[in-house]
């Protein structure tokens, strides 16, 4: 498949990434595979990814979620333009 939609990120994303990434040298990995991911089926069409809509989340506070690993990214879909909102680490008392 090849990307047809534009991958970006906002300033909170990338300041997020960016501490995380010192401590975390697996999300470099993860972040490359959700921009793939999101490059081409940002909607889950295939049903191959861990992709899910968040229910009661307005558009621009990351509507939808992506599951890589131990990895959450949150984003949002404009038109063929994906907007990363939200990187970070799912703890294991998360779902508790």
């Amino acid at each position: 498949m090849t990307p047809s939609f534009l991958v970006r990120t906002t300033p909170h994303f990338d300041r997020l990434f960016r501490r995380l990434q010192r401590r975390h040298q697996d999300l470099l990995e993860q972040y490359r595979d959700a921009i793939t991911i999101l490059g081409t089926d940002p909607y889950n069409q295939s049903r191959q990814h861990r992709i899910r809509k968040l229910e009661s989340i307005r558009q621009g506070e990351g509507q939808y979620r992506l599951a890589l690993s131990r990895w959450r990214f949150r984003y949002d879909i404009y038109g063929q333009e994906v907007v990363l909102q939200y990187c970070g680490l799912r703890g294991e008392d998360t779902y508790r």
